[in-house]
């Protein structure tokens, strides 16, 4: 149930339950080569797992629930993170060797690696930015409707619509999200169908699901974490990310989302918007130094 007050999309946005799908939109958005080489080459999952998640996370909340002048200096944070952000293989040798011995390994199936073409990557490119909006609008409608069922078309429909803005506040034009949910599918199946998984991005994937500096608390739940990525990938990209899957796992993963399905709903709503009111109330403390 949701407050009087709320739309369906700043309904679900607020749930944190979406929060269990982020490390399946991180490696959906590095399945991409030019954005898996870019992350690859500057992010430090490794060593900060915790504030990579939430700056991303501030990002998504801000989007929905901060005012506009709030938005707009969140935008410029994140464009002032985003400037460095130019790569490609070349420029990084071990990345680049590492990407041609697997790439003679593999044969361009399973691991879903092809030829090698010259990759160039901008934080600011718009097919980019479409990409990793399209990847945080797909699994947070996977997460929600695996936890509460389908949503009405009309609800659907609303929350597609809206879930454009995560590209739009930055760089993206706004009518470069597909007009609605068909064209959507259009294009995500296309997308999909083109995601080719680097050395790289497995390296980046490691880190983010195998934290090294990641305190007591983190490291313990990280199983589920890497059960709830795992599982909600399709078996493709699974194979691409050399990710273990068993019968067991899938067995696991089913009863966890049952368990959730019953669970989470019934959860009273403070509870269930708490990760996004606590992000909230940081960054408006943050934008006041």
């Amino acid at each position: 149930m949701r407050a009087r007050s709320d739309s369906v999309f700043t309904s679900l946005a607020a749930e944190a339950v979406l929060l269990a799908g982020g490390g399946r939109a991180i490696l959906l958005q590095i399945a991409d080569a030019e954005v898996g080489y870019g992350v690859a080459a500057h992010s430090d999952f490794a060593n900060r797992p915790l504030e990579r998640l939430a700056n991303t996370v501030t990002y998504a909340y801000a989007t929905v629930f901060a005012s506009p002048e709030e938005l707009a200096r969140v935008v410029s944070r994140v464009n002032h993170a985003h400037a460095p952000v130019v790569s490609s293989p070349h420029e990084h040798d071990e990345y680049h060797r590492a990407s041609n011995a697997d790439e003679r390994e593999a044969d361009g199936g399973e691991r879903g690696v092809g030829g090698h073409p010259t990759v160039h990557y901008n934080a600011f490119d718009r097919r980019a930015q479409l990409w990793v909006a399209a990847t945080l609008y797909q699994t947070a409608l996977t997460v929600y409707e695996k936890t509460f069922g389908p949503l009405e078309p009309d609800d659907a429909e609303e929350v597609y619509q809206r879930y454009g803005v995560l590209g739009s506040a930055l760089q993206m034009p706004a009518e470069l999200w597909p007009a609605d949910r068909a064209a959507f599918r259009e294009y995500w199946n296309t997308a999909v169908a083109d995601l080719r998984v680097t050395d790289p991005a497995r390296r980046v994937a490691h880190d983010l699901l195998h934290p090294r500096t990641a305190p007591l608390w983190l490291r313990a739940v990280m199983p589920v974490v890497r059960l709830v990525t795992t599982g909600l990938l399709s078996p493709e990209l699974r194979r691409a990310f050399v990710l273990p899957w068993s019968t067991g796992s899938q067995r696991r993963f089913d009863r966890l989302f049952r368990v959730l399905a019953v669970v989470y709903p019934r959860l009273p709503l403070a509870v269930r918007r708490l990760p996004r009111d606590r992000y909230m109330r940081a960054l408006r403390a943050s934008l006041q130094d």
